[in-house]
């Protein structure tokens, strides 16, 4: 019954309802557009390949299909994605970006313009590098023709357009205050894929694999029981408010909590680690269509080197723990907090309000991050130790566990939001 009285005060807040039916367009545009594919391609045949094909069905899990469509979106949100950590990345080594940075809501606009123009030639050289990875991992297929000059410039206009028009997308998304865009199109398109997965597995089953599947089920147990109780937990800071003197009458000396999220980057992380995860490989096979001689030994080895669940295992845990950290540095000011408490009178008690706030601000955000970084980065590596143990399909089990991680977490993240959206409307209601 709580249930469906929230699903009714959901629906009976106009501004909610209009936002949510707005992403839920946005997505039925995003899945229409992930089926028009470029001429000349065989786009049937192009998916059963990328069944496959490990890294490339990884890839085309957060493009929602559109990749193994060879659609106009098929480079989904990766562009954008990839200049986005780059200006993050140089916003933590160059001075002047950092100035930017901290100019606040006008600073933050000027990257993102210098953001959106960098996605341009990242999609451009993305969408160069894909279609001769397809052309040549589909050599002998005849899935993906060789492309005249025409042809080329025809695709990457295509791919590019696409890009940004889902980049767009993203961002229309994220001004609805209910969730990060870029998250919750990749939401939309794993989703999308469930499906099709489903009738896979209802075609190819055999009872053999029934211990695989107890398996898959128990990884899938504790990944959302995982991924629930690293987003609901936090440290709760305790805040006192100073008395003062207003009109004759004292206001103040309330005490309350500054709560720190053990995992505030929320999803953000697993999309990044996967990002980096599958570039090297990818690099490798195309690469190797060159047929450089001297160079063929080493993209062999890190081809063969990603195929190993122990060595990617060890990278992806490794990765979602650093932009964990790098991510939660993005977004999590203790200066900007500390400076807040302090201009309303409130204060940590035993600590001194201004840099000593901060810093032991800093440091609890420091530890409580720690141990949700490792245990985040433990659970999206669970999958992996699971198919070790059972044996099984890398590519199934390794994409299912990440697709399930991500959408549990943006799925608790979007909650969040709608339940801020309501506390809002129920205090200016007050």
């Amino acid at each position: 019954m709580e249930v469906w009285k929230y699903i009714k005060k959901i629906w009976n807040t106009p501004e909610i309802r209009r936002s949510i039916f707005f992403i839920l367009a946005m997505m039925i545009v995003v899945r229409v557009a992930a089926h028009i594919p470029i001429p000349g391609i065989d786009a049937q045949g192009l998916s059963q390949f990328f069944e496959s094909n490990q890294f490339l069905g990884l890839l085309n899990v957060f493009s929602g299909g559109a990749l193994s469509n060879f659609s106009i979106v098929m480079l989904g949100l990766g562009p954008y994605i990839t200049a986005s950590i780059i200006f993050q990345l140089l916003g933590m080594i160059v001075p002047k970006l950092e100035e930017i940075q901290k100019e606040g809501e006008s600073g933050q606009k000027r990257i993102n313009q210098w953001t959106r123009m960098l996605t341009v030639p990242l999609a451009l050289l993305q969408g160069f590098a894909t279609i001769s990875l397809l052309q040549q991992s589909t050599q002998g297929f005849s899935l993906v023709p060789q492309l005249d000059i025409w042809h080329w410039v025809v695709a990457l206009a295509s791919v590019t357009a696409g890009s940004m028009f889902m980049m767009w997308l993203g961002e229309l998304i994220t001004e609805r205050n209910l969730g990060n865009g870029v998250s919750l199109l990749i939401f939309a398109g794993i989703i999308a894929e469930l499906p099709t997965s489903i009738q896979q597995f209802v075609a190819t089953y055999d009872s053999s694999q029934l211990p695989v599947i107890i398996g898959i089920f128990a990884v899938s147990i504790v990944t959302i029981a995982g991924v629930v109780f690293v987003t609901e937990a936090q440290r709760k800071i305790p805040v006192s408010y100073a008395r003062q003197m207003r009109a004759g009458a004292a206001t103040g000396g309330v005490k309350s909590h500054l709560p720190l999220r053990v995992n505030q980057a929320g999803v953000i992380p697993i999309i990044f680690a996967i990002s980096f995860v599958i570039f090297p490989p990818l690099i490798a096979q195309f690469l190797q269509g060159y047929n450089i001689a001297w160079l063929n030994p080493s993209l062999n080895f890190i081809i063969v080197w990603f195929n190993n669940n122990w060595v990617y295992g060890v990278i992806y845990f490794v990765l979602v723990v650093i932009f964990t950290y790098f991510y939660t540095a993005v977004i999590f000011k203790p200066d900007q907090v500390a400076e807040n408490l302090q201009k309303n009178g409130a204060f940590v008690p035993g600590i001194r309000p201004g840099k000593p706030t901060s810093e032991y601000l800093q440091f609890v955000s420091s530890r409580i991050l720690l141990a949700g970084a490792l245990f985040l980065g433990a659970i999206a590596v669970l999958p992996l130790a699971v198919q070790g143990a059972l044996g099984g399909s890398f590519q199934s089990l390794a994409i299912g566990g990440t697709s399930l991680l991500i959408v549990v977490s943006v799925a608790l993240e979007t909650v969040k939001q709608i339940e801020a959206q309501l506390s809002v409307r129920d205090y200016d209601n007050l």
